[in-house]
């Protein structure tokens, strides 16, 4: 392969990105992501019993009701390997960011032509290079596994699209359902990929297409896939479902929030509700920061106080399985009350939180040590901001440069964009929400960037032939 030593060179800055972060990340990681002390504890019971539980001592089984299985068994198998710490998960998910940077190549060459290979090896080089992907690898959360898992699943579907395969479509439709399983939002991706091939992608008509069954292949692989997880919840808590305490009532009231004050402002509410029980004590702590911003105090005592009344319905029960069951029941009154704070939502905050949720969640993202966030200069965080709307924005050009050149590609391409976009905007929205879908942004950036840069002809950056057969592009 011409271009196997500069892909090679790629691997390395991306390994060496990944070390920079475990050095760099290093001293938050006991301090801060209170996210990845349940993870560890489910990997480490896990290895150690074989169970899916954080409580195993306790007299009566406790189900897992917040995290799905599949990170924990990539950490158990880890942990069983390598003994119970951060360094092996850090290295770990170094190499599986290396991994990305090889599917981000793989991605492109899948959709472009040979003439324009040097573009895949700029994408694989532009995900070796940004920074949210190997700041999250240093840490014991799912960002990475998931993204790698995302990106797998994307380059499968691409090759069975235009292999034509049952077989291809299987190991697609698998790869979605372990992804599924290791991020509960994209649990509809599979069938939204579907959708594409059976209805969008036949309106096109571009040719030879994969057959209609080979969908429903996918589509069966994917459910067969997600079956025993279902069937442990059903068989644990005694109804089918994908995580009972992970739904989407506290992403909605949180969202109900998002955009009344700044994220600093919010995080601080939180803290405060979070280190201060008596109600008293809350109120005069809360009225002292409405005078130090110069804001109404109301809203933000009714957002602490609503922080710790539903909080109490999980921390209260000293039992571990009552107290498991009822974030189930949390997370339900997370959503009542959330519905009745967008009934008193104005239209004007209600647009002004949509736009700034979508913006967070492509171009959010401030890959800086969680402890030293809050201490950055404003122009520090604004540039980052900036760099990665301009990546969003090379990326939707590069949509309309392929779109008419090939359908498929575009559609296929698109789809992660559009669906975590719709997934998550109307809840709360964090950048890191969008990371599994951002090596293909980056694809479809670098193909925008090249349109800009060279302002060819539409044919000589994308000579595409919009066949299905092995060995053809889409």
């Amino acid at each position: 392969m011409v271009f196997r030593r500069p892909l090679l060179l790629v691997c390395l800055v991306a390994a060496l990105h990944g070390l920079f972060f475990i050095w760099y990340q290093r001293p938050d990681w006991n301090t801060a992501w209170s996210d990845q002390d349940g993870y560890r504890r489910l990997g480490q019971v896990l290895a150690e019993t074989g169970m899916f539980t954080r409580a195993p001592d306790a007299p009566r089984f406790v189900p897992e009701v917040i995290r799905t299985p599949a990170y924990p068994a990539f950490l158990a198998a880890l942990y069983r390997v390598f003994g119970v710490g951060q360094l092996p998960v850090a290295l770990a998910q170094t190499a599986l960011f290396v991994l990305i940077c090889v599917l981000s190549y793989a991605i492109a060459r899948a959709t472009v032509p040979p003439m324009t290979e040097r573009l895949a090896i700029v994408a694989a080089a532009a995900t070796a290079l940004f920074p949210p992907i190997p700041y999250f690898g240093a840490l014991v959360m799912t960002e990475v596994w998931t993204t790698a898992l995302f990106t797998l699943s994307m380059w499968a579907v691409l090759r069975a699209y235009r292999g034509d395969h049952s077989s291809a479509f299987a190991c697609a439709g698998f790869l979605l359902g372990v992804t599924a399983l290791s991020r509960p939002a994209f649990v509809l991706f599979a069938p939204a990929l579907a959708g594409i091939g059976l209805i969008v992608l036949p309106a096109f008509r571009t040719g030879p297409r994969p057959a209609r069954s080979r969908w429903w292949v996918m589509l069966a692989v994917f459910s067969v896939t997600m079956l025993p997880w279902f069937m442990y919840n059903y068989v644990t808590l005694g109804r089918f479902t994908l995580s009972p305490a992970g739904g989407f009532g506290r992403g909605l009231w949180e969202g109900s929030w998002q955009a009344t004050w700044s994220g600093r402002l919010q995080n601080e509410l939180t803290h405060i509700a979070e280190d201060v029980d008596g109600r008293a004590e809350l109120d005069r702590a809360i009225e002292l920061v409405a005078a130090r911003e110069h804001l109404p105090a109301t809203p933000m005592l009714e957002y602490v106080h609503q922080w710790q009344d539903i909080r109490r319905i999980w921390t209260e029960p000293v039992d571990p399985y009552e107290r498991a069951m009822s974030r189930a029941k949390a997370d339900r009154e997370y959503q009542r009350v959330a519905l009745e704070n967008l009934r008193q939502d104005s239209l004007a905050h209600l647009a002004r939180r949509l736009a700034r949720g979508v913006f967070l969640l492509w171009a959010g993202e401030i890959p800086f040590r969680y402890s030293d966030i809050n201490r950055l200069p404003a122009f520090v965080i604004r540039l980052c901001w900036l760099i990665q709307a301009l990546i969003f924005a090379a990326a939707v050009v590069g949509v309309l440069a392929l779109g008419r050149a090939s359908p498929a590609a575009t559609w296929l391409l698109a789809a992660p964009i559009i669906y975590v976009t719709a997934v998550h905007f109307l809840l709360f929205t964090e950048a890191r929400q969008s990371l599994p879908a951002q090596p293909v942004l980056l694809v479809l950036a670098t193909l925008g960037t090249a349109r800009l840069a060279t302002r060819r002809s539409r044919d000589a950056l994308f000579a595409v032939e919009p066949q299905v057969h092995e060995g053809q592009h889409l």
